[in-house]
């Protein structure tokens, strides 16, 4: 599953990098589209990479309603678990064979990571590099009793089980911008599922940081989200 939003030619590159892989032959590929209005989701070019379905959010909200948009379709097909990687095309999809063996061998929650053994980071922002490693993956590894490493990123698998599981209440309405990623990260070991980093490529492009979240004010309400999901403020069980 790809969210995106205008990728422009960001969504057709990693589209075709999917399709030289056959990614398509063992996963079926859907996007779920946030409004986009460049003209990247012309379907006939959907079609030719691969792309098994197109849904598209109309309801408010921006990336984790989208998420709850594409999980809510992925467990009404039947599907066993789900992988999602950004549409920005930042993300290498030669690891997703590695994250789909990995839901197969009984793993809840995949999160791909860059800064283990075997990962590469390749022009990452310093700002958000060091975010990251001392910052945003420290606290949530803090607070859930797991070692996380690369905790913003949103190339991970899901099992069909956990997110199934009334305990981790995926389908509310307090998800709707970053809060989702967060607070799995968070919840999923706190209930026990089996959580694995795998090591993947992430590279940003020279000059430029293909991303939605704004330089100051972006930063701030993550950071926000952060703090309301290591304290728990997203449990089923909070007022």
């Amino acid at each position: 599953m790809i969210p995106v939003i205008n990728e422009g030619e960001r969504i057709k590159n990693l589209l075709s990098r999917m399709a030289a892989l056959k990614i398509d032959e063992v996963a079926d590929i859907i996007i779920i589209d946030g409004g986009s209005t460049d003209g990247s989701m012309e379907l006939a070019s959907l079609q030719q990479n691969g792309v098994r379905g197109l849904l598209v959010k109309t309801g408010p909200g921006k990336l984790s309603a989208q998420l709850r948009c594409v999980y809510a379709f992925a467990l009404d097909q039947g599907y066993d678990g789900v992988i999602s990687i950004d549409g920005n095309d930042k993300d290498d999809p030669e690891a997703i064979p590695r994250f789909i063996e990995a839901l197969t061998q009984g793993v809840d929650f995949v999160q791909a990571s860059r800064f283990i053994s075997g990962g590469v980071a390749e022009n990452t922002p310093k700002s958000r590099d060091f975010a990251i490693r001392f910052i945003h993956a420290p606290m949530l590894s803090l607070f859930s009793g797991f070692h996380w490493t690369d905790t913003t990123q949103g190339f991970r698998a899901y099992s069909r089980k956990m997110m199934l599981d009334d305990r981790m209440a995926l389908f509310r309405e307090v998800f709707m911008t970053y809060e989702l990623l967060a607070y799995i990260s968070y919840r999923a070991p706190k209930l026990g599922y089996r959580c694995v980093e795998m090591p993947t490529i992430r590279r940003y492009p020279k000059g430029e940081v293909p991303t939605k979240i704004s330089s100051f004010k972006g930063n701030l309400s993550v950071l926000e989200v952060l703090m309301r999901a290591c304290f728990g403020c997203y449990n089923p069980s909070a007022k």
